[in-house]
């Protein structure tokens, strides 16, 4: 055999051994994505601090909200009933059962009172001489109209007053042995929206061949928006610890029909577990993926 010979079958040899690497190094690669990575689901919980000490609090007073919106829906009869029921098993404090506070009707009565203090306080600077070079005083306070439906947001502003009024949650802490109060604000509305949007269409053609596009469509949807705001009072001085607002929205299409009652509670059970982190430590379940 010459040189050249040995050569070529050389060069041959070394061609056919790296097509055979190259020939396994595909089949692995193939097996690997067939069989995929190992790997196995671990469950785990994280932990979320309470927003507010309630060391100093044995008993928990659900009073009453101001509420409005829909007819359909008594958002303060059924917030207390909904948030007393959950402390009762989510909770280390005694919720007491007590009335429910209408407070629309008591913000009305305090804003009648604080007017009549009012005009007598005028009639009082009136009947008083005034000193000489001096302005008639104007002693008449600007009491805000409450106004007695509550249809949006707006109209609950008014009602700040009844919050911030610290001697009377004071009396009503004394009421109760001190406790921790919640009260607050819930709206509970009709909403709308309209718009183009996405929608894919699947198509089947004459042979039987499915297909799915994707069409722009104007749409209209309606359902209900929960505003609730929580507003936590010590009572012990009457004043506010904390406060927290949160707002949820369902919409459907126009023609499905949905008991406002029904979307009430569904709103609801996405905001309970931030309310009760509010007053007690929690936890959230989830799981984390390791790979083998």
């Amino acid at each position: 055999m010459t040189a050249l010979a040995a050569t070529k079958k050389n060069q041959i040899a070394r061609k056919v051994a790296c097509a055979a690497l190259a020939a396994g190094a595909a089949v692995s690669a193939l097996v690997v994505i067939a069989c995929g990575p190992n790997y196995y689901e671990i469950p785990i919980e994280t932990p979320i601090q309470a927003k507010l000490d309630v060391g100093a609090f044995q008993r928990v007073l659900i009073a009453g909200f101001v509420a409005g919106g829909s007819d359909d829906v008594d958002a303060n009869q059924e917030t207390v009933r909904l948030l007393r029921s959950q402390l009762r098993t989510k909770s280390s404090l005694k919720v007491i059962d007590a009335d429910v506070m209408p407070l629309v009707e008591i913000a009305q009565e305090q804003n009648k009172a604080a007017e009549a203090d009012d005009a007598a306080a005028h009639d009082s600077a009136a009947g008083a001489a005034p000193a000489a070079g001096a302005a008639p005083a104007d002693t008449s306070a600007q009491i805000a109209l409450l106004p007695p439906k509550i249809k949006e947001e707006k109209d609950i502003e008014p009602y700040d007053r009844l919050f911030a009024n610290t001697a009377y949650w004071k009396k009503i802490g004394e009421e109760y042995q001190n406790p921790l109060i919640v009260t607050g604000s819930v709206l509970f509305m009709p909403s709308a929206t309209s718009g183009f949007v996405n929608r894919e269409i699947e198509d089947v053609d004459p042979v039987g061949r499915r297909s799915v596009r994707s069409e722009r469509v104007y749409q209209e949807k309606k359902g209900f928006v929960l505003k609730p705001h929580f507003i936590f009072i010590d009572g012990n001085t009457g004043a506010t610890l904390y406060s927290e607002s949160y707002s949820e929205d369902e919409l459907y299409p126009t023609q499905a029909v949905m008991p406002a009652l029904s979307t009430y509670f569904d709103l609801m059970d996405r905001i309970v577990p931030n309310f009760l982190s509010a007053l007690s430590s929690q936890k959230i379940k989830g799981t984390r993926v390791l790979l083998k």
